[in-house]
């Protein structure tokens, strides 16, 4: 169905997050019927930035998605650390897993395409039988279903950050669905990404620091509530940022002074230009909260890239799409 008030396709998103893939599926054409997600700073930060998204703030399994039904599309991006390779990859025995709510909700809305990320942990061989299932299942709601690791550097995003892209489509329009094309050039290096940001107090040494940080940063880590305060990562990361002249210890409240020496820090301004977020895409709640929603989010032009080919699945020259109409 048609978005009632922007002439867009309509979507609906779990796990919605700070809202990167939100709005990557904004920028490729789909309007929210709603957006789902239970952190409190998160769902404040949605409804800074969009203050006409209706936010339903909880957990998606209580979540009563009757007055969505027939929805373009449902996205989501699944919490990921029943997948991680860094978590003990529970998968379906982790209190966490919230593919069978997704399901249920799939199940009950029926869209016209699904669209979920997840960490690339998703496709070890220890989930080959998980996968089949869900496969299964997705067929079973008349949908076809494939999936394929994607990195956000294929996209401009100036990061090595791998992801599991899931999508399942009615099977009438399976044959119009093509995966996106990496773009042909490489993103730009953390020097040229935050150049501007790094030297916005007048730091001195932000040219010399450009020509060192000359790569694309290493994978952006959001972390847990269970974890301390702001970091880029475990040791293995840090070391990875101290290459590019970046301290990853912590995040800092600014740039560098004029009279600055050493490795400078990012701040939550800078990691999000990393993500792929535009610079006036705010964040709420305090330093730590405002940087793991930036950490766990989905970068937007991978979202646009990926949503993009799913509206043109939908809307192909002589399909016949069902339009809700909306009162």
């Amino acid at each position: 169905m048609l978005h009632p008030h922007r002439n867009m396709l309509s979507s609906l998103e779990l796990c919605a997050g700070a809202g990167g893939q939100a709005l990557g599926l904004e920028q490729s054409g789909f309007g929210h019927e709603c957006v789902a997600e239970i952190d409190p700073d998160a769902c404040a930060t949605l409804r800074l930035n969009r203050p006409d998204w209706e936010v339903f703030e909880g957990d998606i399994r209580q979540f009563d998605v009757s007055a969505y039904k027939g929805v373009d599309l449902v996205a989501g991006g699944l919490p990921c650390p029943p997948f991680s390779i860094a978590g003990k990859q529970l998968g379906a025995l982790d209190e966490r897993n919230l593919f069978p709510a997704a399901l249920d909700i799939i199940d009950e809305t029926r869209p016209g395409a699904v669209m979920i990320e997840n960490v690339r942990g998703f496709l070890g061989a220890v989930f080959e039988d998980y996968r089949a299932d869900l496969k299964k299942q997705l067929q079973k709601l008349g949908y076809w279903c494939d999936w394929r690791l994607l990195n956000a550097s294929d996209f401009g995003v100036p990061q090595l950050r791998p992801r599991v892209i899931i999508v399942a489509v009615r099977h009438a329009f399976k044959e119009q669905f093509e995966w996106p094309t990496p773009k042909l050039f490489n993103p730009p290096t953390v020097g040229e990404t935050l150049d501007d940001l790094m030297g916005a107090n007048g730091w001195r040494g932000v040219d010399a620091w450009r020509e060192r940080a000359n790569e694309i940063a290493p994978t952006i880590v959001g972390g847990s509530k269970k974890h301390g305060g702001p970091d880029l990562g475990p040791t293995r990361a840090r070391n990875a940022w101290a290459t590019l002249g970046v301290n990853g210890k912590s995040i800092a409240e600014e740039a560098p002074d004029p009279d600055f020496v050493g490795m400078p820090r990012l701040t939550v301004r800078m990691v999000a230009r990393i993500q792929g977020f535009p610079d006036d895409w705010q964040f709420s709640g305090r330093k730590t909260a405002a940087y793991r929603q930036v950490g766990n989010a989905f970068p937007p032009p991978v979202a646009r890239a990926v949503s993009a080919k799913l509206a043109d699945a939908l809307m192909a020259p002589g399909q016949i799409y069902q339009v809700r109409t909306v009162a």
